[in-house]
């Protein structure tokens, strides 16, 4: 690649043609504020607290979106730099509430950092606040709008990485607004719910809709038996939220500070990871024996089912009937665990703490429930869990490592790994491998499907055949492959999708920010998690094998579809 030199505050720096002036200045530890801007989005350019001065004239240029040249001049430093980035900062502020203490991003909010770093203290500017309703008709996000700074970035992330377009600008002026198409809420829209506009947001205008009292009520009702699982990204992602670095496995802690809060029993959404790749990895096989449609598109991404449910409905056939780990978990806490514990079904209240603000939405579909009971009632994201912790006063570094609780707490190394992207692919293939070829892996680690990679490719035999996966996220990726699907040029015989990048360790209800280095270590962890599992394997799960034995009978059996198995429905596209 070509170089370019050029000066910056006076030191010399060279980098590649086509990089900007934020990433040269970066190179030389040079931070140049910035707000609207995002590394894994287009640069917006729009909010101008980059700006930096073009060598001794009085010309500023936004550093996010301007692009380097040979012996270019930059000021990063200047009065008039310093002084302009101020000015734009406190006119943003002047239109902003200053509800900061009652914000839910309040110690976390990249607005209120760079008032503390540019020394703006108040606003010499008389701005008018505007009054707009809360939208919170969908399951999973609400949003705030007077608290919206317009810098673009959840309309950026839904469009660039989602290529969903649920949101966009509207009006002009000062009566700009940040939403849905006039006339639909966000629940009647195409938004799937996968909270990336949350994760991306600088400030507190989009957010997860919380459960947070609901949960409380239930554990406060003498009357019900509230039990809690946890899905395997979060473990390696709450410390983050009270003071951990990224990538730190904290799941001994978790289990203890559930009990704190007061649930009955703490349990492992990994233990129906475990059941779904028993059902999904028997699917597989049963299409390939039956000649059933191929691809088998996994089903445990419920952003994912809702985009190809409005975006590709002729494509339902190929998805997965069965239930995510999630509502798989919750369809066997209220018929097998009441049953083993002589408990009854309709005192038990299920909650879930997920990495996924489109898990909430998930578990009030309509079809989520057996015999009136609701599989799950409700669901906590990772930054909920940790609010919760913190409103008890509890002292999470300082307690013990707890355990599971069985039966629904035993899981495998497969199990852990749903937590990352490729993760319920790999999980799958170390079952229907031995399955088939009734030989033991030669190697636990599939690499070829991890990764953050949008999209990668794998191959494994089974018996005879020869079979070819691919797994996805981010749901622009997706829409490369079931474009080649719907058109018939798809090769693939199983293929995971994971609406959000990295999958479930990038979720929306995750630690904010998620950005590659974040996601990375969060990765590593998961799989450190995995290799240190004393079981590894799905189909070796002994509280699993003792499930099937005593409960279900067998994979794809009458029990199994009642419980475990679902369908999914065309929406509209508005």
């Amino acid at each position: 690649m070509e170089q370019v030199t050029l000066k910056i505050d006076g030191e010399e720096v060279k980098v590649d043609r086509g990089a900007t002036v934020l990433e040269a200045a970066e190179k030389i530890g040079i931070k140049i504020p910035t707000l609207c801007y995002h590394p894994a989005l287009e640069p917006e350019a729009g909010c101008r607290i980059c700006v930096v001065q073009l060598g001794d004239s009085s010309k500023l240029t936004a550093a996010c979106a301007t692009q380097v040249e040979d012996n270019m001049e930059i000021k990063t430093k200047s009065k008039l730099a310093k002084d302009t980035r101020k000015t734009n900062l406190e006119l943003i502020l002047a239109n902003h509430p200053l509800k900061c203490t009652s914000c839910w991003r309040n110690l976390n909010c990249e607005l209120q950092e760079l008032a503390h770093q540019m020394g703006v203290e108040e606003s010499i500017y008389a701005g008018r606040k505007r009054e707009l309703p809360v939208d919170d008709s969908s399951a999973g996000i609400t949003r705030e709008p007077e608290k919206c700074i317009h810098c673009g970035r959840c309309i950026n992330v839904c469009s660039e990485i989602q290529s969903v377009d649920a949101l966009g600008f509207l009006k002009r002026g000062f009566e700009t607004e940040v939403g849905t198409p006039p006339g639909i809420n966000l629940a009647d829209s195409v938004c799937v719910q996968c909270g990336q506009c949350a994760a991306y947001c600088p400030v507190g205008a989009i957010y997860e809709s919380t459960s947070i009292n609901d949960v409380w009520e239930a554990i406060y009702d003498p009357q019900k038996h509230v039990i809690v699982q946890t899905a395997p990204a979060v473990q390696v992602s709450l410390g983050e939220e009270l003071g951990a670095s990224p990538g730190i496995s904290v799941t001994g802690k978790m289990i203890s500070s559930l009990r704190k809060l007061g649930f009955d029993r703490v349990f492992s959404t990994e233990f129906t990871a475990d059941v779904v790749i028993m059902e999904e990895g028997h699917e597989l096989l049963d299409r390939i024996n039956k000649k059933g449609p191929l691809p088998l598109i996994t089903s445990c991404s419920p952003g994912w089912i809702k985009f190809i449910e409005h975006f590709y409905p002729d494509l339902l056939d190929y998805v997965s009937t069965s239930k995510s780990p999630q509502q798989a978990f919750g369809a066997l806490a209220k018929s097998y665990y009441p049953g083993k514990k002589g408990i009854d079904p309709e005192s038990v209240f299920v909650v879930s703490v997920m990495p996924c603000t489109a898990k909430k939405f998930e578990a009030k579909r309509p079809e989520m429930e057996n015999k009136g009971l609701r599989d799950v009632d409700a669901v906590l994201t990772t930054r909920e869990l940790s609010r919760m912790i913190k409103e008890a006063g509890i002292d999470f570094w300082g307690l013990e490592e707890g355990v599971y609780d069985n039966p629904l707490g035993i899981q495998t190394g497969a199990a852990t790994i749903f937590g990352a992207t490729g993760g319920v692919c790999e999980a799958a293939l170390r079952t229907v491998y031995e399955l088939v070829n009734e030989e033991e892996l030669p190697s636990m680690e599939f690499e070829p499907v991890r990764g953050l990679n949008g999209i990668k490719e794998a191959n494994t035999k089974l018996g005879d055949m020869e079979v070819k996966v691919a797994v996805i996220n981010g749901l622009k990726n997706a829409r490369t492959v079931l474009d080649e699907l719907r058109n018939g040029r798809c090769e693939y015989d199983f293929i995971e999708i994971m609406a959000c990048p990295g999958g479930c360790i990038g979720g929306g209800g995750q630690p904010i920010p998620s950005n590659k280095d974040v996601l990375e270590s969060r990765i590593k962890a998961i799989y450190q998690v995995d290799e240190k599992q004393t079981i590894r394997k799905s189909h070796e799960n002994p509280a699993v094998k003792e499930l099937y034995r005593d409960f279900l009978e067998k994979p794809l059996g009458h029990k199994s579809h009642e419980l475990l198995h679902t369908k999914y429905f065309e929406r509209n596209k508005l």
